[in-house]
């Protein structure tokens, strides 16, 4: 795949790789196979024609449920509050979609940052299922508000309340990954 040019190709690109990590890691595979590259190309594919769907939310607050309160972030059982993985304050909604369990260092921690932002500060990636979530959320921000089709050279980054910039297009080795 070129480089994405629109926010709708780098969200569904994003989302593609994201399914072809989590594929490779349910398998307990360590390295992407081709059956995995073939899932990320047939989703990629298939969410710009919109014969696809990136799936409910609802789905993503089954998982929140079935993993049970615990930080999202390090997995911490104590000191547990609600955080905002868009936060409130750049324009994130107050809904379940929203937020995650956060422990008091993480969340913090974690401030007013973009959720890319403050795991790249620390270095490391975000859980698949937080990644999952996020992409969702920004992408029906997007869709809300009429911007999946605009350019990626013509966005206005300040404008949004995530960084549009830090989402990525390539996931590491699984290896390097974890699920929750």
């Amino acid at each position: 795949m070129q480089q994405p040019t629109t926010i709708e190709e780098l969200i569904c690109w994003s989302y593609a790789n994201l399914a072809m990590a989590h594929s490779t890691m349910s398998q307990g595979a360590t390295r992407y196979s081709r059956i995995n590259f073939m899932i990320r190309a047939r989703l990629y594919k298939g969410l710009i024609n919109k014969t696809m769907n990136m799936g409910s939310l609802i789905d993503d607050e089954k998982e929140k449920l079935k993993a049970g309160c615990h930080c999202a972030y390090c997995g911490a059982t104590e000191q547990l509050s609600v955080d905002h993985l868009i936060p409130q304050i750049k324009g994130g909604a107050n809904s379940a979609d929203n937020s995650v369990f956060a422990c008091r260092r993480c969340n913090s921690s974690k401030g007013s940052s973009d959720l890319f932002e403050w795991y790249n500060k620390r270095q490391c990636f975000p859980p698949l299922l937080i990644v999952r979530r996020y992409l969702k959320i920004v992408y029906l921000y997007c869709e809300i508000n009429n911007l999946l089709e605009q350019k990626l050279e013509e966005v206005d980054l300040s404008s949004l309340p995530f960084r549009l910039d830090l989402i990525p297009t390539e996931y590491s080795e699984p290896s390097k990954l974890s699920l929750q």
